[in-house]
């Protein structure tokens, strides 16, 4: 089982941390499990606007197929202006919807106050209802007073937060994976 960790922004170190931290919780708590990173600070994602795949560059094909070959997902965002970024929602936008069906997501998101966590739910979780894939309950959302002056995670309950979402993940995946419940 892979489980792909993408930091949806081209701008800033923190949602990419906060992705990082999770994968690695994942990976030492899960030895049975891959994880991956997409970092999209890391590639030339070209925008969508329908062509056939093969069409586009060789970042962006590259970045359909990472995605493409996970089993799940953890999706982090910042918020930007009360919604996630341009780069996240084009991604959304590349990827078929068959792709996540049925698969899990878990988000983890920073921001500026305390309130922006409500993207979250506002926003992401309904992508995920229409793209037909299983929401993980759980996200972490961080603020800037919960990373030190060198981006490192010091909030002793955002670090607990992330241990627990790192366990839900893998804990959903595995038994939807045991179970095969899936409605085609």
């Amino acid at each position: 089982m892979k489980l792909l960790g993408i930091s949806g922004t081209i701008l800033g170190a923190k949602t990419a941390i906060l992705v990082e931290k999770v994968l690695h919780a994942a990976r030492e708590n899960h030895s049975n499990i891959e994880v991956e990173m997409l970092d999209l600070r890391h590639y030339n994602v070209q925008f969508c606007d329908g062509r056939d795949p093969s069409f586009y560059n060789e970042d962006t094909q590259k970045v359909i197929e990472i995605v493409s070959q996970a089993d799940f997902y953890l999706i982090g965002s910042p918020i930007f202006n009360g919604s996630m970024p341009a780069p996240l929602k084009n991604l959304f936008d590349l990827i078929p919807p068959s792709v996540f069906r049925y698969k899990v997501m878990g988000f983890v998101a920073n921001g500026g106050t305390y309130q922006h966590y409500l993207v979250v739910e506002n926003q992401l979780k309904p992508i995920v209802g229409y793209l037909r894939a299983y929401v993980a309950p759980s996200y972490v959302y961080a603020n800037t007073n919960h990373f030190n002056h060198e981006n490192e995670i010091v909030d002793e309950d955002v670090l607990e937060r992330i241990q627990n979402l790192a366990n839900e993940l893998v804990h959903m995946q595995q038994g939807l994976k045991e179970r095969k419940t899936y409605i085609i």
